[in-house]
């Protein structure tokens, strides 16, 4: 494997940034890596020079719940790409970063990650300003003169309950909840915080006559929770009589405690939405079902650079990496969902070399499942800017083609419950993640112990190192108790001591200054090893037992 060194990377750097402005040109929409979607992780070593064997890739690959009717699980036993992807193309995994970083002053990144590249000096949104103004032409794919796709419309201001407020006070429909972040990758200990909001259709927020009630989104919020989560959900103590619903399904208009899943529907009783949404269901032009979300549905997903507050403890940072965005725009019935698995999968089985077809462009989003998603990426000079093609590309394998997500979505079915802080309903600024317990499994296994139990570290290329030294001792077992802390608060796992924090930006700033993202996001300092550069079609991994999760 050829070292590059920081002297290559900093000539990188400099080739590149006459083309690395806020004003990218994103008009060139070639995709010089077709398997985009195809993640950096799917490359990992799992068995290494002992033989010893490690999975990592069950959290993703398993089999989905219906109406996901994705089962992928034999992803754990080989490699089954396509021939485009045999070669791994995620070329920023081979930098030798660690001159570049010791080589930028804490002070320096800090400064960095403190600066809000969200807001203007006057509270506005940046990069919505940006997107209203003069479109750039280079920006402009539909050729009309304007932003064809989301513009960002979130304040990341929110009150006791976690709903976003606008300058003036009035709600912007967005609310934010915690959740437990998902094993691997996602961990703040490998790079990034980040926080998740979502916003129902306007008329889930709306009563009877048209305006914004709080009440009636809460209830409606905590219905669509109970489908997709496939559980009743509790609620603070509301007058049914108020609603005109019996939202907790005893029959009666009483005060409810809780809101009730009756699925699948009874002649005599099924769930209804409340406020104006109720008439809207009941005519069909919005739909309830297990594992779905209605339509209209939008999530809003930061991506962050890594704080530290007073005491060097790790928090988010006021800058974005990356600003997510989805909207379900299509409703698909179970038979549908199940139509689109069995086409797309008797399709690869016809041709193993069959790329992801994705429609869309990075200006109004790309489809998938009937949801749309656009992203947008940190600019040299720190601002937000569009995504490109590929750039987005690289976010529709996970959403789009796993087992794992519900109704493509990761975060809400792991939001936290009644027993949180504001009931869950709160952003990560808010409260962090210290003292909230570690999740489990339907069975009673602890989630995240289980993910270092099988896979030996706390990422998927067995790179970080903190962990292991923290979790295992030195023939690889696992510490009891380090076991038993992370039982009862995650961000002893989760997040990464304030050295490790610090030289993960700094790495991951390297990245931006080089505006390299199609290259790979992963903020690696020393180029990890358990790490294929080339595959074999259909090569084993080595894992002969694949693990199939209990769902929650």
């Amino acid at each position: 494997m050829t070292k590059i060194t920081a002297t290559m990377l900093l000539w990188s750097i400099a080739a590149t940034s006459a083309a690395a402005s806020s004003v990218l040109d994103l008009s060139n929409t070639r995709l010089d890596n077709p398997t985009a979607y195809i993640s950096a992780q799917c490359y990992t070593k799992t068995t290494d020079a002992s033989g010893a064997v490690f999975n990592p890739c069950f959290t993703c690959h398993t089999a989905g719940r219906i109406p996901n009717y994705l089962d992928d699980h034999d992803l754990q036993l080989n490699y089954s790409l396509p021939e485009a992807a045999l070669r791994n193309p995620w070329r920023n995994l081979w930098l030798d970063r660690n001159a570049a970083v010791a080589a930028i002053s804490d002070e320096t990144i800090l400064n960095w990650v403190r600066t809000d590249n969200y807001h203007t000096a006057d509270g506005r949104i940046a990069l919505a300003q940006t997107l209203n103004a003069p479109l750039p032409p280079t920006w402009d794919h539909q050729g009309d003169g304007r932003w064809d796709g989301y513009r960002p419309d979130a304040y990341f201001h929110f009150d006791n309950q976690g709903f976003d407020r606008d300058p003036a006070g009035g709600y912007t429909g967005w609310r934010a909840f915690a959740y437990h972040p998902f094993p691997g990758t996602f961990w703040p200990t490998n790079g990034s915080t980040d926080d998740v909001l979502i916003r129902l259709a306007a008329p889930l927020r709306e009563n009877r006559t048209g305006q914004f009630d709080p009440l009636i989104y809460r209830i409606n919020l905590a219905l669509v929770e109970a489908f997709v989560r496939r559980q009743d959900i509790a609620i603070d103590p509301v007058d049914e009589r108020v609603l005109g619903v019996d939202v907790n399904g005893d029959g009666r208009l009483t005060i409810a405690q809780k809101v009730a899943l009756i699925w699948p529907p009874r002649a005599d009783r099924q769930s209804s939405l409340v406020g104006r949404a109720q008439e809207l269901q009941h005519t069909g032009a919005l739909h309830l079902a297990a594992g779905l979300f209605p339509e209209g549905t939008e999530f809003l997903h930061s991506v962050r650079y890594l704080d530290l507050d007073a005491a060097g403890q790790v928090q988010l940072a006021p800058r974005m990496k990356e600003l997510r965005y989805a909207r379900k725009t299509s409703w698909y019935t179970y038979a549908e969902l199940k139509g689109i698995n069995t086409r797309e999968g008797a399709e690869r089985a016809l041709d193993p070399d069959m790329l992801k077809n994705v429609p869309g462009d990075f200006e109004r989003g790309m489809f998938t499942q009937g949801w749309i998603y656009q992203g947008f990426i940190e600019a040299q000079d720190g601002q937000l800017r569009p995504q490109s093609q590929e750039e987005t590309l690289f976010c529709m394998g996970c959403h789009g083609g796993i087992g794992a997500t519900t109704d493509t979505i990761f975060s809400f079915p792991r939001r936290l419950g009644a027993d949180a802080a504001q009931h869950g309903w709160f952003h990560w600024s808010q409260y962090g993640l210290a003292g909230i317990p570690e999740p489990q499994l339907a069975d009673g296994t602890f989630e995240y112990s289980r993910y270092l139990m099988v896979n030996g570290a706390g990422d998927e290329f067995r790179a970080n190192t903190e962990v292991i030294e923290r979790f295992f001792d030195t023939k690889g077992q696992l510490r009891p108790s380090e076991l038993k802390k992370l039982h009862q608060d995650i961000s002893v796992l989760l997040l990464p001591s304030a050295a490790r924090a610090l030289a993960l930006n700094k790495a991951y700033w390297l990245i931006v200054q080089a505006q390299s993202f199609r290259a790979g996001r992963d903020a690696s300092i020393t180029p990890p090893r358990n790490v294929h550069t080339e595959v074999l079609q259909n090569q084993p991994t080595g894992i002969i037992n694949p693990i199939i999760p209990v769902s929650k």
